[in-house]
């Protein structure tokens, strides 16, 4: 197959790589960019594991191919907040108890993201019907939904 050189902006910084054709947007950021929070889940676009933010809107990265991002603004769960600052998300996630065996965490959480971008102040219908793409097996939803509700009355939401 024909390389190809891309140029990728992905939580902020630029990365020029060589790629194939049909390689994955998910296999590049976890092998290649070494991101690992964007998770292998169902490689089938069902599970929302692999969500990104692509030009600000919520992505499968599982069934994107990276040559046709080329040129255009990635973020990653690691791109939300750092370690020593947390996105308001990340803090609510962890101050309702809204991650449990965290698998599903980061895809849920860019979906947030998402979501809060688009509609600041989402309803607990909007919430759940926004999140419908994620599939997490150990919370039942609740406690994600509070924390984002929480974030959402938050100044600057």
């Amino acid at each position: 197959m024909k390389k190809r050189t891309i140029t990728l902006i992905v939580n902020g910084e630029t990365f020029e790589l060589t790629v194939v054709p049909n390689e994955l947007l998910l296999n590049v950021l976890r092998d290649r960019l070494h991101l690992t929070g964007t998770k292998y889940g169902c490689g089938v676009g069902e599970c929302g594991s692999c969500t990104v933010l692509l030009n600000g809107k919520a992505t499968l990265a599982c069934m994107t191919l990276v040559v046709s991002v080329d040129g255009k603004e990635i973020t990653t769960v690691e791109g939300l907040g750092r370690y020593d600052a947390l996105h308001p998300l990340q803090q609510a996630f962890l101050d309702h108890s809204a991650v449990q065996c965290g698998f599903c965490t980061p895809g849920v959480l860019v979906t947030a993201k998402a979501l809060l971008d688009e509609n600041p102040h989402p309803s607990e219908e909007e919430i759940r019907q926004y999140l419908r793409g994620n599939l997490c097996r150990c919370t039942g939803y609740t406690s994600i939904v509070r924390a984002i509700e929480a974030v959402s009355k938050e100044a600057g939401f």
